[in-house]
């Protein structure tokens, strides 16, 4: 208690000092003491948000199986390091994109994660969202029908949490092992993800809200739903990972993450 009231006539101390040599200042340097603290909290504000905003993370998500994988090394070595297991763990580093080191200029060096899909490890992506520039959501292109519905059920959670609804983080539909002859358009596999998620609406909007456990709603009420009603930007893209075409994947990731 002794150091708390020496501490506050310190203050207080200190305080008056300003006081009385604030009143002796001439109104014109008084008036330009406090313009420039102004200027430089304002400053410092605006610089404090410009860092904030400048992300560098990507985060590679979707079910498992849909070669997240095969893409990261794809993005950072150019290869497919002979296959891969599903993962366990988060993958991630931070690099310059293998299609970017021949360029000349700034480059940004990016952070990719690449966020496990079982069901259990989902939550890990919890940890990402805050600090993520984009998402890229990974789908088979080859085997989307048997998977349509669980990927419409995680693609609906990712777009209604709290972390991408309020930053608009825009989001990537990437059609992987797009190079297969049977594989699916990205325009089909965009159609049938709507169709799952409006129906998906329909059945959560049925259960009590303290069942609930999606932050935001999706669509407009009384219309079909459409990725153009989210407020965050959700595109489609193809890409093959192992034959390394992942050229719509690199765009999107330098278009949100800029030197």
């Amino acid at each position: 208690m002794q150091e708390l009231e020496q501490w506050k006539e310190h203050v207080s101390h200190f305080w008056n000092v300003a006081n009385d040599y604030l009143r002796e200042l001439p109104p014109n340097q008084l008036y330009a003491a406090v313009a420039i603290a102004v200027f430089t909290t304002l400053l410092l504000l605006i610089l404090r948000f410009l860092n904030r905003t400048k992300s560098n993370t990507i985060v590679l998500t979707g079910l498992s199986g849909s070669g997240k994988t095969v893409l990261f090394y794809q993005l950072r070595d150019g290869s497919t390091h002979q296959g891969t297991v599903t993962s366990m763990e988060p993958n991630e580093d931070t690099f310059t994109l293998h299609g970017e080191t021949t360029k000349k200029g700034k480059i940004k060096p990016v952070h990719i994660v690449d966020v496990p899909g079982h069901s259990r490890l989902r939550p890990k992506l919890d940890e990402y969202l805050p600090q993520a520039a984009g998402v890229v959501f990974v789908v088979d292109a080859l085997d989307f029908l048997p998977n349509c519905r669980a990927a419409s059920e995680y693609l609906y959670d990712l777009l209604t949490k709290g972390s991408v609804v309020r930053k608009k983080i825009p989001l990537l539909i990437l059609c992987n092992k797009a190079d297969k002859v049977t594989a699916h358009t990205k325009e089909f596999i965009r159609r049938q993800l709507e169709k799952e998620i409006d129906k998906l609406r329909s059945s959560r909007s049925a259960v009590s809200e303290a069942d609930v456990t999606n932050e935001f709603t999706l669509g407009v009420a009384g219309e079909p739903f459409s990725f153009t009603q989210c407020s965050n930007k959700v595109t489609t893209a193809d890409a093959s990972g192992l034959t390394g075409e992942i050229s719509q994947l690199e765009e999107f990731i330098i278009e949100y993450v800029k030197p």
